[in-house]
C-alpha cells in the first residue's frame, strides 16, 4: 500500500466514522471493489481509529476533562462511603458512558461482532445493509421531539442507546454514529444531545475495539516501509475526522440527516447492482 492509498483510506475512515454513514461498510466495499490489500492490515486500522479518537479527543476535550475528574471523584465517593451526597455532572456523565457501553461486552466476549464481519466480503450485503442505515437515519430525522440530557434523562436512556449499538452498530454497513444517534433519539434525548453522546460512547468503544486488536497486530508484525503510509493515513483520518464531527454538530442543530438518509440509500443501491453485474 502506498502514501496516496492510505491517504485515501484515512479520508473514509475520517468521514465516514462520524458521519453516519458507516466506515466499515464503505471500506469493506472499497476493498472488495477495487481489488486492494492492505499490508499491515491491524496495525493501519488501529492506527486509523486512534486517529479518529484524536478528533472526538480535541473536539469534546471539556467533556473529556469532565470525564476524567467525575471518574476519580466517583471512584473516591465509593471509597470514602459518600455516594448518598449524589452525583456532580461529570461522575453522572462517566456513569453514564459505562452504562452505555456495558453492552458491547458481551458482544466482544462472545465474538459476534467476528461472525457479523464475514459480511465484509459480500458486496450485496452491505448494500442492503447501507440501505437499512439510510431508512434508519430518515426514521430518527421524523422522531418526535423531546429534550432529555444526561443531565436529566436518567439511567435506562444510556442502557437502551448501548443495547442498539451492539445490536446495530458493529454490522458493516449500518453506521456506529448513526446507531447511537437513533438509539439516543428513540430513548428521548435531543438530536444535539444525541450527537453529542454519541461521539463520548465511540471513546471506549474505539478504545475496546483497538485492545482487543492488539494481539493480532503483534501476531502480524510490523514493516518498517509501511511507517509513512500509516501515518499518513492517520493524520488524514484525524484532520478530516475533526471537520466531520464539526459538520454533523451543525446539521444536528441547524438541518436533518435527510442528505444522510439519501446518500447511505444510493451507495447501498449501487452496490448491490454492482455486485450483480459484475
Amino acid at each position: 500500500m502506498g502514501v496516496l492509498e492510505a491517504i485515501i483510506y484515512g479520508i473514509i475512515q475520517g468521514i465516514a466514522e462520524f458521519l453516519p454513514i458507516s466506515s466499515s461498510g464503505h471500506l469493506a466495499l472499497a476493498q472488495n471493489f477495487f481489488g486492494t490489500e492492505t499490508e499491515n492490515g491491524f496495525t493501519f486500522n488501529i492506527a486509523l481509529h486512534l486517529a479518529t479518537l484524536v478528533s472526538v479527543c480535541v473536539v469534546y476535550r471539556a467533556d473529556i476533562l469532565m470525564l476524567i475528574k467525575g471518574c476519580f471523584s466517583l471512584i473516591k465517593k465509593l471509597f470514602t462511603g459518600k455516594l448518598k451526597q449524589g452525583l456532580d455532572k461529570g461522575e453522572r456523565l462517566f456513569l453514564m458512558l459505562v452504562i452505555a457501553t456495558l453492552p458491547l461486552v458481551p458482544v466482544k466476549l462472545l465474538g459476534l461482532d467476528d461472525a457479523v464481519e464475514a459480511l465484509s466480503g459480500i458486496s450485496w450485503a452491505i448494500g442492503a445493509l447501507l440501505i437499512f442505515n439510510g431508512i434508519m437515519l430518515f426514521v430518527s430525522d421524523r422522531l418526535p421531539k423531546k429534550d432529555f440530557t444526561t443531565e436529566n434523562g436518567g439511567f435506562l436512556r444510556p442502557l437502551g442507546v448501548g443495547v442498539v449499538q451492539a445490536l446495530l452498530g458493529v454490522m458493516p454497513g449500518i453506521s456506529r454514529s448513526g446507531s447511537t444517534i437513533t438509539g439516543g433519539r428513540i430513548f428521548g434525548f435531543s438530536r444535539e444531545e444525541a450527537v453529542r453522546f454519541s461521539f463520548l460512547m465511540s471513546i471506549p468503544a474505539i478504545l475496546g475495539a483497538c485492545v482487543f486488536e492488539l494481539p493480532d497486530m503483534f501476531s502480524e508484525g510490523f514493516d518498517a516501509g509501511m511507517l509513512v503510509p500509516v501515518l499518513a493515513g492517520a493524520v488524514t483520518a484525524a484532520v478530516v475526522g475533526f471537520f466531520a464531527i464539526k459538520l454533523l454538530q451543525y446539521l444536528s442543530k441547524n438541518k436533518s440527516f435527510t442528505v444522510f438518509a439519501i446518500y447511505s440509500v444510493i451507495v447501498g443501491t449501487a452496490a448491490i447492482i454492482a455486485d450483480l453485474v459484475i
